[in-house]
């Protein structure tokens, strides 16, 4: 039971030798230079640290009576170490951090920068561990482009074109009305309005059906609301020879408890409905972690990333879409009604995320990139 010396010549070696020797879970007590050059770490096991404590309880009792003070005095001592354990591991990961960007600079740095454009660590980490460690900057970068060019997915095809039936789903206020309009009326303008069918399962927002028809009137298309799996069955049957049907449906909260009756709905038995997810290309990354989690990625036809004009930093929607190998059929980038939709093109998105850092509040200093990572 006792406390150990490592030293290594940086702290990134030091800590291997504490895991190595005490286990993943070792205290660190200290750390400072060592005499020589390099890193001296003082650690304990994590076993031999509680039975360390379990006598100092045990002393404590035997010497003083238990009452509602010393309990709460213990657990002030408690907090304490526990504090002083996480104010070391972050010391030592700041310097771990360091010795990485002396040791290897065209990495931090590309870290750094691509960091801020709101790409995950998750991605990041995966991204970096194939990158070549003789490129210099210049190449680095084009080298992680291209590697996100290579899993940023698009459709073969245009929908429009291909025809079928498809729903598109997602969040309240992502712009699904309005990007199915888009998509109708891209279809009348290529194969007539007899070529077209809009239904909407939207009955919840007052309203929705309104906003829809006004679409559908303008266009010259027919417009049916649905309540039910049957009816919707019966609807899709009625409209089998249109080349295009594109079915409208309820915002919903990723976590709401009737978002698995809305897929129920669409997966029914025969129907041969391709669920597309939109996603608002100015939600944070964490959000759009969770819809894409909560409609189901891997069921999915594929995603429109809407709202493209009103987003500072698209790293964050292209992350979430790479990690769950969604494909990007469209973007949207305004509120007109045809013209404000395009298919997916990989070079422009990539080129759109690189081409204008973000700089502001949110964006962060060099220095501090060392306790961000």
């Amino acid at each position: 039971m006792k406390a150990e010396k490592f030293v290594a010549s940086d702290a990134a070696a030091a800590l291997r030798q504490v895991r190595a020797k005490l286990g993943p879970h070792a205290v660190i007590l200290s750390n400072r230079p060592g005499n020589a050059g390099g890193i001296e770490i003082i650690a304990m096991s994590e076993n031999d640290l509680t039975a360390l404590t379990d006598s100092v309880d045990q002393a404590s009792v035997g010497s003083a009576p238990r009452g509602a003070s010393f309990d709460a005095a213990m657990q002030s001592v408690a907090g304490e170490m526990k504090s002083l354990r996480s104010l070391l591991e972050e010391q030592l990961a700041g310097l771990a951090l360091n010795d990485a960007e002396r040791q290897n600079p065209v990495r931090a740095r590309l870290w750094h920068n691509v960091l801020n454009l709101g790409f995950s660590p998750t991605l990041l980490r995966k991204l970096l561990e194939h990158l070549p460690a003789d490129f210099d900057q210049a190449k680095a970068l084009r080298w992680v482009r291209a590697a996100l060019a290579r899993n940023l997915a698009t459709a073969p095809d245009d929908i429009v074109d291909r025809g079928g039936v498809y729903a598109l789903i997602g969040p309240t206020g992502v712009g699904k009305t309005t990007t199915v309009a888009k998509l109708a009326a891209r279809c009348m303008v290529a194969h007539g309005r007899e070529s077209l069918a809009l239904v909407t399962l939207d009955n919840y927002r007052i309203g929705a059906f309104e906003q829809l028809r006004i679409y559908a009137d303008i266009i010259g298309a027919p417009i049916f609301a649905v309540k039910s799996e049957a009816e919707l069955a019966a609807t899709l049957a009625e409209l089998d020879r249109r080349h295009l049907v594109i079915i409208d449906t309820a915002g919903m909260n990723q976590r709401d408890l009737r978002l698995a009756d809305q897929i129920s709905m669409l997966c029914g038995d025969g129907l041969a409905v391709k669920r597309i997810l939109v996603l608002a290309a100015t939600a944070q990354g964490s959000t759009l972690e969770d819809v894409v989690r909560g409609f189901g990625a891997a069921e999915l036809y594929g995603c429109i990333l809407t709202k493209l004009d009103e987003s500072v930093a698209l790293g964050a929607v292209l992350d979430v879409v790479i990690r769950h190998r969604l494909r990007v059929l469209y973007v949207t980038h305004g509120q007109r009604v045809p013209e404000d939709i395009v298919r997916a093109d990989v070079e422009a998105l990539i080129e759109r995320v690189f081409k204008a850092p973000p700089q502001g509040a949110f964006s962060l200093r060099d220095a501090e990139y060392p306790n961000a990572c």
